[in-house]
């Protein structure tokens, strides 16, 4: 029996805070996660190598023969082509890279415990041209996410029918339109002449809706009233939008529910934005903005004119934030306060522009666990032990301790 494996490399570190609470493929960006597009598209259903803290939660199922692939690689169809044509002992390499291999047990086992295994047969997949995509930092998924977008539709809508959209609702290029069952949309603008419109099951929009494709919002996920959703847009599951959003991704279950301005950015899963709470994406002097690299401990350029907010799985900030271009809020933060808080945040912070004290971990828990109770969904024992472990790893960071 064939197991698929996506395993985290060194580039876990340079998408902290994001990986923080998940392996690398557990990353949203289109409509699917890294992990979910694979599984599709290979007809398997994948485990993980990843960090020693996150092993529990995500552990490895190790067959007679394994595919493992990168997890920061996103897929195509000439990749696929060429890992379905592995044969055992054969591996992918771009630039002397692992990109994907076919391993037996012992090999895998070997590959574990980092021990050294018997030579793999290497095959560049350069020569098929530039195939390989990948995400290596936080703000290649919103870099990366109309395409994906694109991608995803595609593979998720191919031979299958949309549900009914009602009359009252707007609509541009309807055949780029997709909508699963117990989706509610009414008085609602749909253009998808840009790129496509995918709505999941049980999600709502609500009356004066404007929204721009390619966008994907997914399962019981909402759009608020009079919402303004720019392209490259997604909402994972669960998650509530009002005001203004471009070129975005919500995780998970996170919610911006009201006026205020978010592009160019990521929310993890659990996350709240305050009432009227804006992030800039572009600096006054239209420089290259600078982003904060869990890496280097330093900033460094991103190359890009449009980076907006990176923050954190449980992060929260209260009405009226003001976030910075190219801020990165750790895992855990809650932010208030008049000003602009400093552009990096370290896990577990508490306060904003006038200062920081820690958020300790019984109040950070506590909160966690009722906000999770809300859906239904339970803080686990695991939950608790990865959240305690951040804790501590990210004490470097908060300086005021010292």
């Amino acid at each position: 029996m064939r197991s698929l494996i996506l395993f985290d490399d060194d580039n876990w570190q340079g998408l902290l805070p994001l990986t923080y609470t998940k392996p690398i493929c557990e990353l949203r960006v289109g409509i699917l996660t890294i992990r979910e597009k694979w599984e599709k598209r290979l007809g398997l259903k994948a485990s993980f190598i990843t960090q020693d803290f996150l092993s529990e939660k995500y552990p490895i199922v190790i067959g007679d023969d394994n595919i493992i692939i990168n997890s920061t690689i996103l897929p195509n169809e000439k990749l696929v082509q060429l890992i379905n044509d592995l044969q055992p002992n054969e591996a992918l390499i771009e630039d002397d890279e692992l990109i994907a291999a076919r391993l037996n047990k012992s090999q895998l086992h070997s590959l574990t415990e980092d021990q050294p295994i018997e030579e793999l047969i290497g095959k560049d997949v350069r020569k098929y041209g530039d195939i390989v995509n990948q995400i290596i930092r936080p703000y290649d998924l919103f870099t990366f996410n109309g395409e994906e977008i694109k991608k995803d539709y595609k593979l998720i809508t191919t031979d299958r029918t949309s549900a009914t959209l009602s009359d009252t609702n707007r609509v541009l290029n309807f055949d780029q339109i997709f909508i699963e069952e117990g989706a509610e949309i009414e008085f609602a603008t749909l253009n998808a002449s840009a790129g496509p419109i995918y709505i999941g099951k049980n999600c709502k929009v609500m009356e004066g809706a404007v929204i721009r494709g390619p966008f994907a919002m997914s399962d019981h996920s909402q759009v608020k009233m009079g919402a303004k959703i720019y392209e490259a847009t997604t909402l994972g599951p669960h998650c509530k939008v009002g005001g203004e959003v471009q070129n975005s991704i919500l995780t998970g279950y996170s919610s911006k529910g009201h006026e205020g301005y978010l592009g160019n950015s990521v929310l993890g899963e659990w996350c709240n934005l305050g009432a009227d709470t804006n992030s800039s994406n572009l600096k006054n002097n239209y420089d290259l903005v600078k982003v904060w690299n869990y890496s280097t401990e330093n900033f460094q350029k991103s190359g890009l004119q449009f980076c907006g907010l990176i923050m954190g799985d449980h992060a929260k900030c209260g009405i009226n934030t003001m976030f910075n271009t190219g801020t990165v809020v750790g895992v855990s933060a809650n932010i208030y306060g008049s000003g602009y808080p400093r552009n990096f945040i370290p896990s577990f912070a508490w306060g904003g522009a006038r200062g920081f004290m820690t958020y300790q971990t019984k109040k950070a828990l506590d909160t966690a666990g009722r906000v999770m109770a809300r859906r239904n969904m339970k803080l686990t024992e695991i939950d608790k032990k990865i959240l305690l472990h951040i804790f501590y790893y990210s004490a470097r960071w908060r300086n005021w301790e010292d």
